[in-house]
């Protein structure tokens, strides 16, 4: 994904990271490159404005139950995986 306008940092590299910006586990200055790149980038926006609603949902419809370690770390890899995927097919 692009909108076409040039970045510091690429729509492709931003999009693989923004699971780890939602859940506030970057070093702050990945997390202010992100917040930049948002701030200029309308359809990487659009993404990540997505990806916090369906976080936001699943986290409703679970309540405080927590997925063992283990399973996260292979929906996270899985997720990056089609988002590589998604991302070199566009």
């Amino acid at each position: 994904m692009s909108c076409g306008e040039p970045h510091d940092v690429d729509c492709g590299e931003i999009l693989q990271r923004v699971y780890v910006f939602i859940d506030n586990e970057l070093e702050d200055a990945s997390s202010e490159e992100i917040r930049q790149h948002l701030e200029e980038c309308a359809p990487c926006l659009d993404e990540y404005d997505l990806e916090r609603c369906v976080k936001n949902l699943v986290h409703r419809s679970c309540g405080s139950d927590h997925a063992p370690d283990a399973l996260r770390q292979k929906i996270l890899l899985r997720l990056t995986q089609i988002q590589v995927e998604t991302t070199t097919t566009d």
